[in-house]
């Protein structure tokens, strides 16, 4: 492995207000639903994440890589649980995320059905930097949660956390069973990967977005779409911090933790205070 850094699972639970869920965020509504939004993704995505490495589990022969593979694994299933959790909360109060969960199943399932395993766990590895670096984003930019619900920010800072330290496993299976970027095909694939990952994605949840602001009244909020714009494209917008970062994934031989921002791991219990205790 490239890093010493191995996974830790960790059994956490959020005690989140269904109350709370359209207007968690301290600016309101659009930004509240933008997170939403992408919340309806991961419990699928981890499902198709967890799949797509262990396709290649018996191939790995490397100790560590093994044990990141199983601590990896054991992140996505607690992080899909979880958010799944989230996800029930927004759809009760009348947002169609399970409608639009479902799409997204459909699409990666004809994805497991039709492609090769190699571009499974292509797809894979290039949503993982995308996850990865919109999580360091929010890591580095505190500002973006500060003032909303303790328990929505935690969910949020978690899962940061824990797509940062698990960044590298993906990608290291992948080095391993497909190629590094030596071999021009495993190079040329995990590139135009992202491209493609990244693409679909945004075609998804654009629309899903602003279907969930609609229907809750907030398509003519200004204030709240002056909101979205700071936080995404702003010059401490989310957007805009990992604009570099994902570009830095097409020079050949990047590796994750090229962007070595483990410091943020240290802050595992400043960000979840006592929801570590309870842990196992």
């Amino acid at each position: 492995m490239s890093t010493s850094i191995l996974p830790i699972r960790r059994n956490l639970k959020f005690n989140l207000n269904p109350a709370k869920a359209l207007t968690w965020h301290r600016d309101g509504l659009n930004i509240s639903q933008f997170l939403n939004t992408m919340s309806l993704f991961f419990p699928v995505g981890e499902r198709f994440f967890i799949n797509s490495v262990r396709n290649y589990r018996d191939q790995i022969t490397d100790p560590e890589l093994k044990k990141a593979v199983t601590a990896f694994i054991g992140q996505e299933a607690i992080h899909g649980r979880e958010h799944e959790e989230y996800n029930d909360f927004v759809a009760q109060a009348g947002v169609p995320l399970h409608a639009q969960e479902a799409i997204v199943a459909k699409l990666l399932g004809v994805v497991q059905q039709y492609s090769p395993e190699a571009i499974q766990l292509a797809i894979t590895v290039s949503l993982e930097h995308l996850t990865a670096i919109l999580g360091g984003g929010l890591l580095d930019l505190p500002e973006i949660m500060d003032g909303s619900d303790e328990d929505y920010k935690a969910i949020w800072y978690w899962h940061a956390l824990e797509e940062t330290e698990h960044k590298a496993v993906a990608f290291d299976v992948y080095r391993t069973v497909i190629g590094e970027d030596s071999n021009l095909g495993a190079y040329a694939l995990r590139s135009s990967t992202l491209v493609l990952s990244t693409a679909a994605f945004f075609t998804l949840f654009t629309p899903f977005y602003l279907h969930n602001v609609r229907i809750k009244g907030g398509l003519t909020d200004l204030k709240g779409w002056r909101a979205v714009a700071k936080h995404t494209w702003g010059r401490k917008g989310v957007f805009l911090n990992i604009t570099k970062p994902w570009f830095d994934w097409f020079k050949p031989g990047f590796h994750p933790w090229d962007h070595d921002n483990r410091e943020h791991l240290k802050n595992f219990k400043a960000l979840l205070g006592d929801r570590l205790k309870d842990a196992a």
